[in-house]
């Protein structure tokens, strides 16, 4: 799946791969793909931006840790990030309900 396709929707997911607990971002990486049965496989261009972006907006925060002499830096969602996550699911259900309900409609008679 192209990233273009998840505009708008980039951040949710995101906050969903922190909701159990502090990831780095290729663990981020790697949730997102696994959850996704392998369909998701962005690249570390679109992922950092999108978490630091997160991290401006105040609902994740990261810390920096060394391990196996390597630093990393390691998000946690923040309280407001909890809150957000859940609006944005309840979003998404929206979402997917009107655009399946128009995508499966039954074909508008034709006036002619």
């Amino acid at each position: 799946m192209k990233a273009e396709a998840l505009k708008g929707h980039l951040d949710g997911m995101l906050l969903a791969a922190l909701e159990d607990g502090p990831r780095h971002g290729y663990a981020v990486i790697e949730y997102l793909r696994e959850a996704s049965g392998g369909r998701l496989d962005l690249p570390t261009g679109t992922i950092y931006p999108a978490l630091h972006r997160l991290e401006q907006a105040g609902l994740v925060e990261g810390s920096w840790s060394v391990t196996g002499g390597r630093r990393r830096r390691s998000y946690v969602l923040t309280r407001a990030g909890r809150q957000a996550l859940v609006g944005r699911r309840q979003e998404w259900r929206t979402f997917a309900s009107v655009v399946g309900a128009v995508l499966e409609a039954k074909p508008w008679p034709n006036p002619a």
